[in-house]
């Protein structure tokens, strides 16, 4: 038994979608944020890390969205619909690109951009007005600009892609879903502008296995 341990608004969520995705046999746990929005202290009784995804396997406890999305596709995906066969070698290497691009490149500003929102809804009547200001620069100087230009990348990329593996649904999809609905949080992306990632948004929430994980996990909200 699969025993996945879900932290609401958070990488976990992937981790639901390809399971469903799999049709897979598990077991789901699932956690409040606290007032500060982090992760409860129940979560560090599964593992001291505190952070989800955690999925048990076996008596193990994996972490990491990217490796658990690996290990999952490796031993529940008989079918190989999730992961191109490495003899396609274009769809193998943008799955593999998006893959890793979603955490080590659009995550982080994203995250960042999360940090100084809280920091600022967060903060003293009297400071208030400064840490708004601190937020501005950032936003300006390292966020903005830079998340302008990934966005851009995947916007061409989705212009020739049905998908970002190419023509199939994959784990890239998922991996890359969470970040996009990230980057579209707030104000939202300009529907002109980003009309094609737009088109694959819906598309990605328009499948069965996404709603029913939904239905489990809540949906993401930021």
């Amino acid at each position: 038994m699969l025993h996945l341990h879900h932290l609401a608004n958070s990488r976990s969520f992937r981790i639901i979608w390809l399971l469903e995705e799999l049709n897979a046999d598990y077991q789901l746990t699932c956690y409040e944020r606290n007032k500060a929005y982090r992760a409860p202290d129940s979560l560090k009784k599964v593992h001291p890390i505190g952070s989800a995804p955690m999925l048990e396997v076996d008596d193990r406890i994996l972490l990491e969205s990217g490796f658990i999305i690996e290990y999952l596709i490796k031993h529940y995906d008989k079918e190989k619909q999730f992961k191109p066969d490495d003899s396609d070698e274009a769809a193998w290497e943008a799955y593999t690109f998006w893959l890793h691009f979603a955490e080590a490149s659009l995550m982080p500003l994203l995250v960042m951009r999360l940090v100084f929102t809280k920091v600022v809804s967060q903060s003293p009547m009297l400071i208030k007005p400064i840490s708004k200001k601190i937020q501005g620069q950032v936003e300006k100087n390292m966020i903005g600009n830079g998340l302008d230009k990934m966005l851009t990348m995947m916007e061409q990329h989705l212009s020739k892609n049905h998908w970002f593996a190419g023509s199939e649904f994959s784990a890239a999809d998922i991996q890359m879903h969470l970040a996009v609905v990230g980057a579209n949080a707030g104000a939202g992306l300009n529907k002109s502008k980003y009309a094609n990632i737009l088109t694959w948004l819906q598309r990605c929430e328009e499948r069965d296995a996404f709603k029913r994980a939904e239905e489990k996990g809540g949906r993401l909200n930021f």
